[in-house]
């Protein structure tokens, strides 16, 4: 059966997304459109170059994630590098590294730019965070004189991956004004409406939310110009784990316990990364256990209960 997607970020808790995709192409389910937001991106965006579940598996498995996390020049030097980043180039690390990961797994797949995509296959979502507004690329790229054909992929998820304070931002201009684009999930929020229509759906639109609820957050020490920023991310990251989702929407969402981990565990063990996979696998066989399409299209896409999407 065919399936749109939305994938919610979560930085290096996105490997519990892997699980959960693995489990739906085991029950027969074929990606139609996809969008992510952060490192949900990364996943939307190799899914719509035909990636599967096998190859994102050993991908996601054999990942340094250090390798986002390189500086260079003056940015080395001890404290001084990290303040001259956060003050300079309003990030910690360069985001760059990002996309020339993507980028190099896309094109193993024969793919750059949007335009090598079926039309509407692929969306991105990132946060301007100057006109305080969700961006959805590639649509919104004509704003900035942009021409979405041409624009490349894995430069969309470079912005939608840039956590604030933690990776430096990306400069979209409009009307030679710059903007700063972050993290689709500052301002995102969690967008599974984002395939739907006032008509009667013809396959479902699943959405994959990194959740966790159930833990108690963790306390943040503040010793240092990195530990504020530090405690302001994850503050910001935990308040999306705990955002309500409306029950029109909840019912056709994968809700992944997390087992605590952080956006930003970049020292994730081989066993920690094998149980987020677990908990994603599981999360959603639970899910596909109780789905029923016909009764959610009867519930909430009637004509009568569609007053939703208005």
């Amino acid at each position: 059966m065919r399936v749109d997607a939305v994938f919610e970020g979560g930085g290096m808790k996105g490997i519990a997304l892997i699980g959960a995709i693995t489990a739906m192409e085991q029950h027969g389910y074929q990606w139609e459109s996809v969008a992510g937001t952060s490192a949900g991106s990364i996943v939307a965006a190799l899914l719509a170059a035909g990636y599967r579940h096998q190859e994102l598996r050993e991908i996601f498995e054999t990942l340094n994630f250090l390798q986002f996390l390189k500086r260079k020049g003056l940015s080395k030097v001890p404290y001084l590098g990290s303040c001259y980043n956060l003050i300079v180039q309003k990030g910690l690390y360069p985001s760059d590294e990002i996309e020339r990961f993507v980028s190099q797994l896309l094109l193993k797949k024969g793919i750059r730019t949007f335009g090598d995509l079926p039309k509407e296959k692929l969306r991105i979502i990132a946060s301007d965070i100057s006109a305080g507004t969700m961006l959805t690329l590639p649509d919104d790229l004509p704003d900035f004189e942009i021409n979405p054909e041409t624009f490349p992929i894995a430069k969309a998820v470079r912005m939608s991956c840039a956590i604030p304070y933690f990776f430096q931002p990306y400069f979209l201009y409009k009307n030679k004004t710059p903007h700063i684009i972050v993290d689709g999930g500052l301002l995102s929020n969690f967008p599974v409406w984002l395939f739907d229509s006032k008509e009667r759906p013809l396959w479902p639109t699943f959405g994959f939310r990194l959740n966790d609820r159930s833990v108690p957050v963790r306390p943040q020490t503040v010793k240092s110009l990195y530990g504020l920023s530090k405690a302001l991310l994850m503050t910001m990251m935990d308040a999306h784990d705990r955002f309500h989702v409306k029950k029109a929407e909840a019912i056709r969402t994968v809700f992944i316990p997390t087992k605590g981990y952080s956006a930003i565990d970049f020292h994730l063990s081989a066993a920690q990364r094998q149980e987020l996979f677990d908990s994603g696998k599981k999360a959603a066989e639970d899910f596909l256990n109780k789905w029923d399409f016909n009764k959610y299209v009867t519930a909430y896409r009637s004509e009568k209960n569609n007053s939703f999407l208005v």
